[in-house]
């Protein structure tokens, strides 16, 4: 295994870092910056916002071999590293970016302020189911993914509420490269970090979407209720009307409880 390469997109104005706090934004498989691109535009004048794109997706270069979710985790530090030398940073982050998000709390909580989990969990679906989609896009390509990803993504209405949006997040499944969707389904099929909840001792929000049948409302309990179980600090929220995608379906929700958290941990770490 090796640790992927990512690329990053602003999505605040351009400006000194440094000066504001850093907030670093995570996708969900199949997706890109875009996922974040309303909510970060909410927080833009009071945080700095940086998206990352997963390999092969967006503008990160493809994978070339497999590579853990704590790998992942890894990626982002380094991201981060090259653009804010050894900073901290609030994350936030959506399905398998909620996934590395619960590995940089593991393994890297030192660099972090504050974590939002969204529409993720310690554990996301089954090994196997996970092998033989990565199988299917490997000989299909992503596109045989599109039915399937517009439902479990958007709740019932949404896309056509808003059909710009859905068409450019289901243009961004189809372009990815699907050799490096199949590694992330690999990752995801060995991610399980439930026995390690209680190492989490930066303060999570898990948010869930009342409509998600990939990472239920229950999901983020169970995180929550592991991280606190370790004496850490972590609440739950779910969002009514919301499936998988919470910062494209509800972002002026999703980027009040993010302000909320991160004004909070600001304050918590200033009084240190």
């Amino acid at each position: 295994m090796a640790r992927p390469t990512l690329k990053a997109v602003l999505l605040s104005p351009q400006r000194t870092l440094g000066d504001k706090p850093l907030l670093i934004v995570g996708p969900s498989l199949g997706t890109s910056s875009v996922v974040w691109a309303q909510a970060g535009s909410l927080l833009a004048n009071d945080v700095d916002v940086v998206a990352w794109d997963l390999p092969g997706h967006g503008v990160s270069p493809a994978a070339t071999e497999p590579f853990s979710v704590a790998e992942l985790a890894d990626a982002v530090v380094e991201l981060v590293d090259s653009i804010a030398p050894g900073e901290r940073f609030h994350y936030a982050g959506v399905s398998l970016g909620g996934a590395t998000g619960l590995q940089l709390g593991i393994k890297h909580g030192d660099r972090l302020k504050s974590l939002s989990v969204q529409c993720s969990g310690a554990k996301l679906g089954t090994p196997e189911a996970w092998q033989e989609r990565a199988e299917t896009v490997r000989t299909q390509g992503t596109p045989v993914m599109i039915q399937g990803s517009a439902g479990r993504w958007f709740a019932p209405g949404f896309m056509d509420r808003e059909p710009e949006l859905s068409s450019r997040l289901l243009h961004s499944l189809r372009d990815t490269d699907r050799f490096s969707y199949a590694f992330c389904c690999g990752a995801l099929a060995g991610f399980d970090v439930r026995a390690e909840l209680g190492s989490i001792t930066v303060p999570t929000q898990a948010v869930a979407g009342a409509e998600d049948s990939v990472a239920p409302p229950s999901f983020a309990q169970e995180v929550a209720a592991g991280i606190t179980a370790g004496g850490g600090t972590a609440s739950a929220v779910t969002l009514e009307g919301v499936a998988h995608l919470a910062p494209a379906e509800a972002p002026a929700h999703v980027a009040e409880l993010l302000r909320t958290l991160i004004t909070w941990s600001e304050t918590r770490g200033a009084a240190k």
